[in-house]
């Protein structure tokens, strides 16, 4: 698959007709290791996944220099449409049919519970980069499962420890997406604000995909929290911003505003004069170091709408090349057991993820950033919209082992 700079319609269209080009006698005919990329093409998260993470993908295995092992890497793209049923059907026609030997990315945390399921079952490799629930390595932990980016543990910690330091900021009020992700990351961010001497106010769920915020806005503004806290994302996070900067609840001397997955696609959307000042917690930014800035000059022209990478498609880049050099040591991705097993024995190294490791229940420990959107003057151009606050090593970022995963025993 070439990833060029085409259109979006195109792209979409190349990418399922690669996914369905080989069939059960592709691998009786070429040896092929075939990773998938099971995204948003159509949805809510098509601007902060789906292509974007099928050119990453696809530039991990460019990198990697095209095959594995004696063996081409192929990948293949699936869009999930938001819909666990869609998304399980295609994980399983993968699997079942088509010799897909890992599924990466899958935004959507109900789904990638079920697709953590169906790799268990099939022995094949899941390495979701946003799904957070922390199911999947706590509970419902799978030895053939490794979660890249972040969770719902640290990204419904870090912002109230920030922000709640020093007393200050006691009190907060939280917008959620009525799926697994907005439910689990509430749920987590009421006992941080509580065990941090705060007290969260009210929270309310919307469905996904919602078009008009202005009674979540109203709601909000009624708490007279100190801080508003996100647990949103991508176009319904930029159309409660957008609403909320017309409510005039973004105006300097409001409530603080936190958002727990804030996309650089969701500020450039929205714009600075509405964001700056926003607070989030990311695994990943562009600007970061060199290595990154190096990445984003590569990535950026090659996206069909050019947004740049960012820390969900940064994550399925990691994660790709992660799994190629585990399968490279194995010398085979038969045993998808063996390649997670292996990825835990060898360290953490990309140039977007930096260094690491992949702990027993397959979270992957890495830096954590505090960031704050730029104010319009700061900014020096396009994407230059965040500034580093803290960095939080993956050792202290991370929350502790939960004992319900069995391979923590």
């Amino acid at each position: 698959m070439k990833v060029g700079s085409f259109g979006l319609a195109s792209f979409c269209a190349a990418a399922v007709v690669l996914a369905l080009a080989f069939g059960p006698a592709d691998a009786q005919t070429r040896r092929v290791v075939k990773i998938g990329v099971l995204t948003d093409m159509s949805s809510v998260a098509v601007d902060e996944m789906g292509p974007g993470s099928v050119l990453a993908a696809q530039m991990a295995a460019e990198d990697f220099g095209g095959s594995v092992a004696g063996m081409k890497i192929e990948i293949v793209a699936g869009d999930h449409q938001q819909k666990p049923d869609v998304g399980a059907s295609i994980a399983r026609r993968w699997f079942d049919q088509e010799n897909v030997d890992a599924i990466v990315d899958v935004p959507n945390s109900s789904i990638g519970l079920a697709v953590n399921q169906i790799a268990r079952a099939a022995n094949k490799v899941f390495m979701p980069s946003s799904s957070q629930t922390l199911e999947l390595t706590g509970a419902q932990c799978s030895p053939n499962t490794v979660r890249w980016t972040t969770d719902v543990w640290v990204t419904s910690r870090t912002l109230p420890t920030a922000l709640m330091k020093d007393g200050a900021n006691k009190t907060w009020f939280i917008l959620h997406t009525d799926n697994a992700y907005g439910r689990n990351l509430t749920q987590n961010a009421i006992a941080a604000v509580g065990q941090l001497g705060g007290k969260v106010v009210g929270s309310v769920p919307h469905p996904v995909g919602t078009a008009d915020f202005s009674s979540f806005v109203v709601q909000a503004r009624a708490s007279k929290a100190d801080v508003i806290g996100l647990a949103t994302y991508s176009t319904d996070l930029t159309a409660f911003l957008k609403q909320a900067g017309e409510f005039g609840l973004m105006k300097s001397g409001g409530p603080k505003m936190a958002g727990f997955v804030l996309a650089v696609t969701n500020i450039r959307s929205a714009g600075l004069e509405i964001t700056q000042g926003l607070y989030t917690a990311t695994p990943f930014y562009w600007d970061i170091n060199n290595d990154t800035r190096a990445f984003a000059k590569r990535f950026n022209p090659r996206h069909p709408r050019k947004i740049t990478i960012n820390e969900f498609t940064a994550g399925v880049y990691g994660s790709v090349l992660h799994y190629l050099k585990a399968v490279q040591a194995v010398g085979s991705q038969a045993d998808g057991r063996a390649v997670v097993a292996k990825m835990k024995d060898i360290p953490v190294d990309d140039p977007l993820s930096g260094k690491g490791r992949v702990r027993v229940d397959g979270s992957v420990l890495h830096n954590i950033y505090l960031m704050q959107v730029k104010t319009p003057a700061e900014s020096k151009g396009e994407w230059d919209y965040l500034k580093l606050i803290a960095t939080l090593p993956g050792e202290q970022a991370f929350g502790p082992l939960d004992k319900a995963c069995f391979l923590v025993k």
